[in-house]
């Protein structure tokens, strides 16, 4: 089951805003001008609208379109810079999933190779959705193995799948909540339980990652599994 989500004090709200900000200014050179224009076109207005005669009732309400507009650009340039962040990052895909809105269940790197390849696997009223990071070729192998593992469990549910990337044919981060919100609702929140309890007893247990096993990860020679005699 998801969890619910855990209620934020209006204080560690407004650190949380405030961290966005710093983010968002250190990454977007047109943050702050488009902020500052945010604040002053709507103050402008207000004062104009007093000076004009509208009445004092302008000011609460030119106060309350100011904060709306900062937070309007707020949303749009912190979301576009976390973009610009997570794009080639691994397991940036499932990060993203993870915090999207809505009842999303999440399984980051449900297998992988050494090389940094992997396939997440999300569950949601679509159905099930597998996104593949990495390298293209070995992304593509990686997807066709589970589809194969997960046709066991999940029988008539739709199965998504999608190479995140920025090549042809492949799905960009910048677009990936777009194309899951806009993706049919198949399933009832009955089905998606159902379907996730399934998954769950086929995915206890980790596979081992695809590919040459590091050197440092590598057991050591002869005898090293042996365990001393007792004296």
């Amino acid at each position: 089951m998801a969890k619910p989500q855990e209620k934020v004090s209006f204080v560690e709200r407004l650190k949380q805003i405030g961290q966005v900000f710093s983010f968002t200014a250190k990454q977007d050179k047109w943050f702050l001008p488009l902020v500052i224009a945010a604040v002053l076109i709507p103050v402008a207005l207000t004062v104009l609208a007093v000076l004009l005669g509208f009445g004092l009732i302008w000011i609460p309400v030119g106060v309350l379109i100011t904060l709306l507009a900062v937070l309007i650009v707020l949303n749009l340039r912190s979301n576009a810079a976390m973009m610009n962040v997570a794009e080639g990052q691994p397991g940036a895909a499932a990060s993203l999933m993870e915090n999207m809105r809505g009842d999303w269940r999440v399984r980051p790197a449900a297998s992988s190779t050494t090389q940094f390849d992997m396939v997440h696997v999300v569950i949601g009223r679509p159905g099930v959705i597998l996104l593949g990071e990495g390298n293209q070729q070995r992304v593509k192998g990686l997807l066709s193995q589970e589809r194969k593992r997960l046709s066991k469990v999940i029988g008539n549910a739709p199965l998504y799948d999608y190479v995140i990337g920025t090549e042809e044919g492949q799905l960009p981060v910048r677009k990936l909540r777009t194309t899951m919100l806009r993706l049919p609702r198949n399933l009832t929140g009955k089905d998606v339980n159902a379907l996730d309890t399934r998954l769950s007893a086929l995915m206890a247990r980790p596979q081992m990652p695809k590919g040459a096993i590091p050197k440092n990860m590598r057991p050591g020679g002869k005898g090293a599994f042996r365990q001393q005699r007792p004296r």
